[in-house]
């Protein structure tokens, strides 16, 4: 990455927690971003149980985990910024700038570089993280939100929500190379881990782009039908893919279903019965289990990977959007 002067200075905090001794060891635990209630809630999945609740950040969405799992990044919406906070206490170590309502945002695999979409201005702010600085403010579509970036992290792909693209982003440049126009309102972008497709889903369009990162070229759209649920009310928005290539798992929002999907067919294998207006979608690391928020039942879905199945739904805060695993 090519060097930028410092933009923003470095706000720090030691707002205390309230937390226990010590979270469960050995085992995976989910945290989960409380919209409305501006609060992370820590949940055992195998156990069923959340663990931790604490304060955060003002509408807080996009979470990811740093390169060494100790850390959790938050996008705090309302607040204009990047929290990180210690994965073990929650306890805030550190403000990011992040640009203007902050939602979703993906880490570099060099693990200091930061892309973050921002929803007001529609920019991509790329900040350098242990400099807390902003390094450049790349201009996309209008309401930029998703973010996937290739397994060798040279291209990133951000979806514009209103301009309805998919905008490949060459990460040393930090220049557009091409955009793709996709259905309406694309939400989320994920490479696959060999790297040769991205997958885009489409909110308001009720489709999953599936996009040759070589030629930016559409190579397949899938779409949904479900017997008893109105094509408006199928809103695709969370996606994730097995490491194996084998499943592809799509949430649709107010439809209250997860799609599961055949990676090489492209076929709709089975829709999974959640709770309301289905969000963001995390695996555990071992791939065994997969955890929906569901934003309108205050609650999350625990689903087992190997046998297709929903095996409980876990009260958590008010509206939970985001989720990570470690």
């Amino acid at each position: 990455m090519r060097p930028y002067p410092i933009l923003f200075a470095l706000f720090v905090s030691l707002v205390p927690v309230s937390a226990p001794a010590q979270l469960p060891e050995g085992r995976p635990l989910a945290y989960i971003t409380n919209e409305k209630d501006n609060t992370i809630s820590v949940l055992d999945v195998l156990e069923g149980e959340v663990v931790l609740t604490a304060p955060v950040g003002r509408r807080p969405r996009g979470i990811i985990l740093s390169q060494d799992k100790k850390q959790i990044y938050i996008c705090a919406s309302d607040d204009d910024r990047v929290e990180i906070r210690d994965a073990d206490t929650l306890k805030l170590i550190r403000y990011l700038p992040s640009g203007p309502d902050p939602e979703l945002f993906i880490l570099h695999p060099d693990g200091r570089t930061l892309f973050i979409a921002n929803e007001d201005d529609n920019m991509v702010t790329v900040v350098d993280v242990p400099d807390q600085a902003v390094i450049e403010e790349i201009p996309v579509g209008v309401e930029p939100e998703g973010m996937g970036l290739d397994p060798k992290g040279n291209v990133l792909v951000n979806t514009s929500e209103t301009t309805n693209m998919a905008h490949f982003i060459d990460t040393d440049s930090l220049e557009i190379v091409h955009n793709t126009l996709v259905d309406a309102r694309p939400r989320v972008s994920l490479y696959t881990k060999d790297g040769t497709e991205v997958w885009v889903s489409s909110e308001v369009g009720g489709t999953v782009s599936i996009i040759d990162p070589n030629t930016y070229e559409i190579q397949h759209i899938i779409r949904f039908q479900i017997p008893g649920v109105t094509d408006d009310a199928i809103q695709p928005v969370g996606v994730r893919l097995t490491d194996d290539g084998r499943y592809a798992f799509i949430a649709l929002g107010p439809a209250n279903r997860i799609a599961v999907v055949d990676q090489k067919t492209k076929e709709v294998l089975k829709y999974l019965l959640v709770g309301q207006r289905v969000w963001q979608l995390a695996f555990t690391p071992d791939q065994k289990w997969l955890v929906s928020t569901n934003g309108v039942s205050n609650d999350v879905s625990i689903i087992d990977v190997e046998e297709l199945e929903v095996t409980r739904s876990v009260r958590v805060g008010r509206f939970p959007w985001g989720v990570v695993i470690r």
